[in-house]
This record gives structure tokens, C-alpha cells and sequence, in this order.
């Protein structure tokens, strides 16, 4: 999978570069128009990425937020999944916690994944079977075993909605952007955990997950079951956790005992 990750690496810093070309720049509100940085970035960061991978790798499937999907790749043993960026309200606001996402499937398993923070410089890679990276240096989950003490990430949008109020209590909650960023803080370890009860779609945790799970932690849907990739449908429904591992039987018992006292 050398060649596989060496391409995702640079078409990532590639895209990261497009992308900042757009960032910080200003919504233009004309008649019947409306002029989006984000917008602009996420399409020119999808076509470089597109045109860099398929043509290193034409016999592969693609699935892409920013392009029409086809059925073929379901019939393909190797998907390349990615989001051109994630974390659009970041950007737009100038919040550096957005990222480029690529991950290669095979047989519904993430086997390589890059994720790439073109702010910060921070370029996240995987390969199944060997680990996580960070800029070339190996990283491991946190070791924090008390949900109480734990910092677990949050969507500023749920939390502005008081999707996070019956947890907040119980843990130390950091709003942080963009759910593939937020996996890859988890990997390193600059956080604990993350979770979500809103669906997400395949592009936003596919390189995330293999990010976590390489770097020692576990991700699976808030019924506790591990997720496959390149399905017919790319909405995960229920949502999903990402934690360091330790503390993913409190976060799921948790989230369990808070629904059933909210019904």
C-alpha cells in the first residue's frame, strides 16, 4: 500500500493548498447568487483529488460528498472514499479545525487513510496492520480511564441545538469542528473521545476510523457495532463513537442510560 498512501499524502497537501487559496475569504451576497468560499473550495479541492487518484488508480471506485455518485462502485473490491472538506463552517469562519479526507477501502475495511489540517500542517496517515502517524511520527490514543475526567470532543452545532446538556455534567466537553478532526485529535491523543447521535455520512469517518483503530482505539455505532464501509447507502444513521478504547463501554452504557431516561 506504499504507493496507495504516498499518492493519498500528496493529492491531501495538494487539495490543502487549493484550500487555503479560499480560506478566510468573504460570502458575496448578489442578486439571485450567492458566492461561497466554502463551496468553491470543497468542488476545487474534489476535482484535484479526483484527478490525482483516479489516475494514479482508474480501476478503483470513487465516492466523494462533492461528486454524483454511481452504483459501479459497489461492484469494485477497492473504493477510494473522501471528503474534499470537512469541517465547510470551520473554514468559512476561519476556525482552523477543518481537514482533507481520503481513505481506500477494500472488501468494506478502510486499509489506508490521510487526513491533512492545511492550517495547522498537520498530516495524519494509516495503514492497516501499522499503525498511526502524525507528520511521520507514530502516535497512540490517550490512557485516560474515567469518563469523568475524559475530553470528549463536541459538534458546535449540537451543542448550540442542547444535544450535549445531559452530558455535560458527566464529562469535560470541548466543542471542536469538523468529526474527521475531531478522530484524528483522538488518535493522537490530544483528546479522550468523541460522539454523535446525528448521522453522518461515510466521507466524514471513513479515514478517521482507521485513524483511531490504528492508533490503539475503537470506534462502532452507539449500539456498539463496528462499521463497513461502501455500502449502497453512505448514511450512517445512528451516529457513532470514537473513543480511546478504555472508556467506550462508559460512553456507550452512558448514552444508553441517558435515552432511556429521557423517553
Amino acid at each position: 500500500m506504499q504507493r496507495e498512501l504516498e499518492t493519498a499524502r500528496e493529492a491531501a497537501r495538494g487539495a490543502g493548498e487549493l484550500l487555503m487559496r479560499h480560506y478566510g475569504g468573504e460570502v458575496k451576497v448578489a442578486e439571485n447568487s450567492i458566492d461561497d468560499p466554502g463551496a468553491e473550495a470543497d468542488l476545487a479541492s474534489n476535482e484535484f483529488l479526483r484527478s490525482k487518484i483516479v489516475a494514479a488508480f482508474p480501476d478503483d471506485g470513487w465516492l466523494s460528498e462533492e461528486s454524483s455518485d454511481s452504483p459501479e462502485r459497489l461492484d469494485k473490491k477497492r473504493v477510494w472514499i473522501v471528503d474534499p472538506l470537512d469541517g465547510t463552517n470551520e473554514f468559512i469562519a476561519k476556525v482552523p479545525e477543518f481537514c482533507v479526507c481520503i481513505a481506500l477501502v477494500e472488501d468494506g475495511l478502510p486499509q489506508i487513510a490521510v487526513e491533512y489540517n492545511p492550517v495547522t500542517n498537520e498530516l495524519f496517515h494509516a495503514i492497516r496492520g501499522s499503525g498511526a502517524f502524525l507528520n511521520d511520527a507514530a502516535i497512540h490514543v490517550s490512557d485516560q480511564a474515567e469518563l469523568r475526567h475524559a475530553r470528549v470532543l463536541a459538534s458546535r452545532s449540537e451543542e448550540e441545538r442542547g444535544e450535549w446538556d445531559p452530558y455535560q455534567p458527566m464529562m469535560k466537553v470541548e466543542l471542536t469542528g469538523s468529526v474527521a478532526y475531531k478522530f484524528a485529535r483522538i488518535a493522537a491523543g490530544h483528546a479522550d473521545a468523541t460522539f454523535t447521535l446525528t448521522p453522518k455520512n461515510e466521507w466524514d469517518v471513513c479515514a478517521g476510523t482507521l485513524l483511531v483503530t490504528e492508533a490503539g482505539g475503537m470506534v462502532t455505532e452507539p449500539g456498539g457495532r463496528k462499521i463497513r464501509f461502501n455500502n449502497e447507502a453512505t448514511l450512517i444513521e445512528d451516529g457513532l463513537i470514537a473513543s480511546n478504547g478504555v472508556l467506550h463501554r462508559s460512553i456507550l452504557n452512558t448514552i444508553k442510560a441517558t435515552r432511556a431516561s429521557m423517553e
